[in-house]
């Protein structure tokens, strides 16, 4: 089981700040990215594309990045 945390524009699309998702042993954030759209439709993939992701304590945007047990979806954040 993975706990996918979301904020922003990504928690508001799922409806919801985070979910337990079951995901096989050695997925990656690609997996989790298909699962993602099939569970809320095509139209979040547009979102995720521009998403960085927190695994384990990295930051990243590759998509070959292995999901641990806790990931956190960040869309794009505006700033000054």
């Amino acid at each position: 089981m993975v706990e996918v945390r979301y904020f922003a524009s990504i928690a508001e699309a799922v409806g919801k700040d985070c979910e337990l998702i079951d995901l096989p042993a050695g997925s990656t954030l690609a997996d989790l990215r298909k699962l993602l759209c099939d569970l809320y439709g095509e139209k979040l993939d547009k979102l995720l594309a521009v998403c960085a992701y927190i695994v384990g304590d990295e930051l990243t945007r590759d998509l070959e990045t292995s999901v641990t047990p806790r990931v956190d979806v960040l869309p794009p954040f505006a700033g000054g």
